[in-house]
């Protein structure tokens, strides 16, 4: 297997609407089912304003990814950014903590879906379940972007036409059973400020993975427009989403009281056999299920292609990460890579796999947000920025995100600073005590760059999309 091989690049053949209900599943639309009960009582019933202000402070990170995938239209994320605007040895630490948001979420997304199988058919253990699941997105992601992009569109879109099919039958229900406040679930006389920014800082991990598009940059046919209107759009639709279904949801259960502690957490359930029927409910939970496979393939994508960039770079190995076959056009090795994560994931729970991902996400949407205000500093001389779109947001979304940090468990923080650490380590190997360059990648392959670029010190401008 050669480091390079001519011709095997990523295939540009995904368009709007494919970028953006790969990003709908990776967030999962019913999850909104999933997490209500735990939300309502964390808002003392208010679980709809909870949502639009999660979609809201989510939404300034969003603008943040936008604009840098305008200006980069490239794969690598948060790690390219911050490579390109802060400096080598910054990106490699940012790119090593995303790492491992990227590399657990799949074994997360496989663990749940296995989980919920489980419950399901209690016969076929979770071990089995986990390696179904992850033998079959890691076969479709290996087969091509297409395949995986026409599997994905048909199961977001069940997964969309079963969250609008629960709430017909809520509306349904509502029709017979007329509620008594319909302010109640934006605001009612329990609700505090504390107790909605609570929930808010737990309703924000619905949103984990409208960033992944960017991802996709490389596979996306004018990535420097579609790229940054999918990230918005998936923001929008999912946060629009999220709320109503949760408005509808607490209106039918107005309140916070599931009966005995802990059935908050299977909450959606509950409201499905109030509304349906237990039958209604077995069938659609079975249904969410078989939609969920959706996030797992969306998940494992997007996870390959940034141990791709990194093998690309050689921070990791070009050889087997760097590689893309050049029959399916695929990075064969780092797809298969995240397959193997599924053999960690048969020993942990979803609370402990959830706690690997969490620190991850919200470090690299933080430096994100840090490198817009950096694109500003960089570039407020020779083009026309808005100090508001490139300075005020870009630090309203920063402090957000910090402050979802500050909100993670102590396991949380623990795992990811340790990983970090290991990181800064690995980073001290390969430059020998900073001795040496951080990695970085050849510029020639590009397909945009101009081939004689490798041989010079590249200028961040010839990655730049020209503003409109």
């Amino acid at each position: 297997m050669s480091e390079t091989t001519p011709g095997a690049h990523l295939q540009k053949s995904l368009g709007l609407p494919s970028v953006v209900a790969f990003g709908l599943g990776y967030m999962a639309p019913s999850l909104v089912m999933v997490i209500f009960g735990v939300i309502a009582v964390a808002s003392a019933g208010t679980s709809a304003t909870v949502f639009g202000i999660a979609t809201l402070a989510m939404l300034l990170t969003a603008l943040s990814y936008a604009k840098l995938s305008h200006h980069y239209p490239v794969s690598g994320s948060a790690y390219f950014y911050a490579r390109r605007l802060i400096g080598s040895p910054i990106g490699f630490l940012v790119g090593w903590s995303v790492l491992l948001d990227y590399l657990f979420l799949p074994m997360v997304a496989w663990l749940v879906q296995s989980v919920y199988l489980n419950a399901q058919f209690p016969d076929i253990p979770i071990w089995i379940w986990m390696l179904v699941n992850a033998g079959l997105t890691t076969l479709i992601n290996i087969v091509g972007v297409v395949l995986s992009d026409r599997v994905n569109m048909v199961l977001t879109g069940a997964a969309v036409f079963l969250v609008l099919l629960f709430v017909a039958y809520c509306l349904v229900f509502l029709v017979h059973h007329q509620p008594s406040d319909y302010v109640a679930p934006i605001w009612n006389p329990l609700t505090t400020v504390g107790g909605v920014t609570a929930a808010t800082a737990i309703a924000a991990y619905s949103y984990l993975g409208f960033d992944a598009v960017t991802t996709l940059s490389e596979e996306t046919k004018d990535a420097g427009r579609t790229i940054p209107r999918a990230v918005i759009l998936v923001i929008l639709i999912g946060g629009v989403l999220f709320t109503a279904v949760a408005y509808v949801m607490q209106l039918v259960h107005p309140g916070f009281d599931f009966g005995k502690p802990g059935d908050e957490q299977v909450g959606g359930y509950i409201l499905s056999i109030q509304v349906g029927g237990q039958a209604f409910a077995d069938w659609t939970n079975l249904a969410g299920i078989v939609a969920g496979f959706a996030s797992g393939l969306a998940v494992q994508l997007s996870s390959s292609r940034l141990l791709y960039f990194m093998g690309r770079d050689g921070v990791l190995s070009k050889r087997v990460f760097g590689w893309v076959s050049p029959r399916t056009r695929t990075p064969i090795w780092a797809i298969l890579f995240t397959g193997l994560m599924c053999f960690v994931g048969m020993g942990l729970t979803t609370d402990v796999a959830y706690s690997f991902i969490n620190f991850g996400a919200f470090t690299g949407f933080t430096i994100v947000n840090i490198c817009v205000i950096a694109f500003f500093v960089r570039k407020r001389k020779t083009r026309r920025l808005s100090v508001l779109g490139y300075v005020v947001l870009p630090a309203l979304g920063a402090c957000v995100t910090v402050s979802l940090l500050t909100q993670l468990s102590a396991t949380a923080l623990i795992i990811g600073g340790s990983w970090l650490l290991a990181g800064f380590l690995w980073l001290l190997w390969l430059t020998r005590g900073f001795r040496r360059p951080t990695p970085a990648m050849s510029a020639a392959e590009y397909g945009e760059i101009p081939a004689d670029a490798a041989t010079r010190p590249l200028p961040a401008r010839e990655l730049e999309v020209i503003d409109e």
